[in-house]
């Protein structure tokens, strides 16, 4: 078994996601680790059980399947500690509801998922918390923002749909300085690709859903937090009591065995494709921040190692009749949320829940996950796409 300790990073990143997360010595060999069903924990005697003076105590409170989930994301996000959620929305409520509170102010990106966007507009507010939103290219001037009952800035880079990049260690040095807790959905790039905790973010958020699990077929969420804010993170996640079930868990953790093998595949073809869409007639541009042309491809540059299979194309003109077009005409990309999965996959984009990030853009906004098909087929599936909605 190779230790996993803070000299693992001289490790690749293959080695570590195969060996990350659980000890085979600790289950009789077993490379796996066990899948525990569990609510009741027994304990031997009544000091220890009103002392709660062991390992495990109960099963919302973690068993050896979720901990092992939480040891692997550490060791990639370089966290003290990480909580494990039914959701990649939940991985996102979870730390929000711990750390806003009534009569507090907190600062959201305007280019958030909608959903993220819909929980703070609407259970958030009933609590009594102030959302703000701010435009995704803000950077340092965030400082001109926070007010001293700003508890959260809330980033997520590059942004859903659109894939503005923030200047996270900008606004992480503003929002520090002023005491707010920084959060980050870092969803897209993986720990594998930017680790938000080293660029001076507090607490990393993934829907696990998406690469970690890989397959379309599981919902997990996990929150990751540096030293400083990993016990009122984790105290939060037990008084909510929103504990993931056991294999769901156990499927992320086998997936995250082969999450660099895939995503490697998901960024060389998806960058391929923003390439050849880019001279591609009927497409006005490509929002791919690996892409030369994206106007913030020095900040992704500068931070991040790699980029994943997800990303944009605005529709030279036209309106839903094109996009619509579009969209049926393709026979390879299925037309469905999420990503992250094997397969690829379509959507319109909407922005009309924006208040700064609108753009403009030229057209109809369509995002595309990139799965892990062959390239040439389905850039044929698009070409369909694209004669469909010239044709419109």
């Amino acid at each position: 078994m190779i230790d996993m300790d803070k000299n693992s990073l001289e490790l690749g990143v293959n080695t570590r996601l195969a060996h990350c997360g659980n000890d085979p010595r600790e289950f009789h060999g077993f490379v796996n680790p066990p899948v525990v069903h569990a609510s009741t924990v027994l304990f031997p005697d009544s000091a220890t059980l009103v002392g709660r003076s062991q390992k495990y105590s109960y099963g919302t409170r973690g068993t050896p399947t979720t901990d092992a989930l939480a040891s692997a994301i550490d060791e990639l996000e370089g966290s003290a500690g990480t909580i494990i959620v039914p959701s990649g929305l939940a991985a996102v409520t979870v730390p929000l509801l711990t750390f806003a509170e009534a009569g507090s102010h907190i600062l959201i990106v305007d280019s958030v998922y909608n959903p993220t966007r819909h929980f703070a507009d609407t259970m958030l507010k009933r609590l009594g918390v102030e959302v703000e939103y701010y435009d995704p290219h803000i950077g340092a001037g965030i400082e001109t923002l926070i007010r001293p009952n700003t508890r959260v800035v809330f980033t997520e880079s590059p942004a859903s749909n659109t894939f503005e990049v923030q200047d996270i260690p900008a606004i992480s040095k503003a929002a520090g300085k002023a005491g707010a807790v920084v959060m980050m959905d870092n969803t897209w790039a993986t720990p594998l690709y930017f680790r938000p905790l080293d660029h001076g973010v507090d607490i990393s958020i993934h829907a696990a859903t998406k690469y970690p699990g890989g397959h379309s077929d599981v919902l997990l969420g996990t929150a990751s937090a540096n030293e400083e804010h990993w016990q009122r993170l984790h105290d939060g996640f037990i008084t909510l009591g929103c504990c993931p079930a056991p294999d769901d868990v156990y499927q992320v953790l086998r997936g995250l065995r082969t999450m660099g093998v895939r995503l490697e595949h998901h960024r060389k073809s998806a960058l391929d494709i923003a390439a050849w869409l880019e001279t591609c007639p009927g497409v006005a541009s490509v929002l791919h921040p690996a892409l030369p042309s994206h106007p913030d491809h020095a900040i992704w540059r500068r931070d991040f190692s790699g980029s994943s299979g997800i990303f944009s194309i605005v529709l030279a003109g036209g309106g839903q009749k094109q996009a619509h077009a579009f969209l049926d005409a393709l026979r390879i990309f299925g037309l469905g949320y999420s990503w992250g999965g094997y397969e690829s996959l379509a959507v319109p984009v909407s922005l009309a829940d924006r208040t700064t990030a609108k753009g403009p853009y030229e057209g109809p906004v369509i995002r595309l996950q990139i799965g892990l098909e062959d390239v040439e087929d389905l850039k044929a599936d698009i070409r369909r796409g694209l004669k469909a909605a010239a044709s419109a």
